[in-house]
């Protein structure tokens, strides 16, 4: 300790340099390293001309398909002759022509044609095309009446679907194809079930959850629209309902018996469904309705439902209401019944709809008896 203390300080300076100089540069090497890697995929990439970045490739012959099918073949080379199911489209009802899609539309997810539709804040809602074409004339189910118009006529609506993905499918399987359903705009599975519905042939429609006088006790829904609000704020409850999915020809009321009987609410709503070509089918639920006098000053398609078949939901209450709809369609000839989704009620109607013919009595989609 004393010899270091005693020892001049040039001479300490001079122990510690000669100790840096045997000290291994390992930092340096590193990045040394590092750059010569990055140098070398650099270089590779300039040098070495593949796409694929070296992953393993291999190439596999494809052999056309396009002569296997020989009505595919018949089809591309010439005009083919398509002979209906007569049990499907039996003499004196044929539907009427679909409206063929505007040339190159692709239908989205829903059947919805793109010419029909505008874009918003909120999603697609419906709209008229440019050359005319209603989402009413294009999504309808193509029915016919004029040949079988001094024959009794029933409609049935089933309401609720969507909701039980799997009872609205069932629903739809179940029940003929003129059977028109209608969809809750809350379903977290609509872009299954109403797919589902429309290509088994059903035309569908919109539920429109409005304002019933015991609200909020009775609340059919978010975004409800309400009497005494401003008619923007309706409106754009409106829009965000209506694009909850596409392909509907119409819509229907849930619940309404306030909002309905209100011309100064219920007049903006009508005007904006017939700028859009959309029909309304009202419930029937409400005496106070002026849905038929304010569809008409909009030029709205519009229809009523005449009964509820199953308020009582018993298979005995069901038929007892159906027998009831078949009566009034042989007196005034015509009539539009409304189901709940429930399955009693889908298993009744199936079950009943196969007699009806039988009856004297066509079964026909709710737009075909939309004025």
């Amino acid at each position: 300790m004393a010899n270091d203390l005693s020892t001049p300080l040039t001479g300490r300076r001079a122990r510690r340099r000669a100790g840096r100089r045997f000290h291994f540069p390992l930092a340096r090497l590193l990045f040394l390293l590092i750059g010569l890697i990055i140098g070398g995929v650099v270089v590779r990439m300039i040098m070495v001309d593949d796409p694929d970045g070296g992953r393993p490739t291999s190439e596999v012959a494809i052999t056309s398909t396009r002569d296997g099918n020989a009505v595919a073949n018949s089809v591309s080379s010439g005009p083919a002759t398509i002979t209906a199911d007569p049990a499907q489209y039996p003499a004196g009802n044929t539907p009427a022509a679909t409206p063929a899609p505007p040339s190159g539309q692709i239908p989205d997810r829903f059947g919805a044609l793109p010419d029909l539709v505008e874009e918003t804040a909120v999603g697609a809602i419906p709209r008229i095309s440019g050359t005319g074409l209603s989402p009413f004339a294009a999504y309808r189910y193509p029915f016919d009446t004029t040949a079988i118009a001094s024959t009794p006529m029933v409609a049935i609506v089933v309401t609720g679907l969507g909701i039980n993905e799997q009872g609205s499918l069932e629903a739809v399987d179940q029940l003929p194809a003129e059977v028109t359903l209608a969809f809750a705009p809350y379903g977290r599975s609509l872009e299954t079930t109403v797919a589902a519905a429309r290509t088994a042939g059903h035309e569908v429609m919109l539920e429109l959850p409005l304002e019933p006088f015991d609200y909020p006790q009775n609340d059919p829904g978010p975004h409800t629209l309400l009497t005494g609000e401003a008619p923007r704020a309706n409106l754009d409850k409106l829009f965000w309902l209506m694009a909850r999915f596409g392909g509907y020809f119409g819509v229907i009321n849930n619940m309404g018996a306030r909002f309905t009987a209100s011309a100064a609410d219920l007049a903006p709503v009508m005007e904006e469904l017939g700028t859009r070509g959309i029909g309304y089918l009202d419930d029937g639920s409400s005496n106070r309705s002026l849905t038929a006098q304010l569809s008409g000053a909009n030029k709205v398609p519009y229809g009523r439902a005449t009964q509820v078949i199953d308020a009582n939901p018993a298979r005995a209450s069901i038929l007892s209401a159906l027998a009831s709809l078949e009566n009034q369609a042989l007196e005034t000839g015509s009539a539009v019944g409304i189901i709940s989704a429930l399955p009693i009620s889908v298993a009744t109607v199936a079950e009943w709809s196969r007699e009806l013919a039988a009856k004297g009595i066509v079964l026909v989609p709710a737009s075909a008896l939309m004025k």
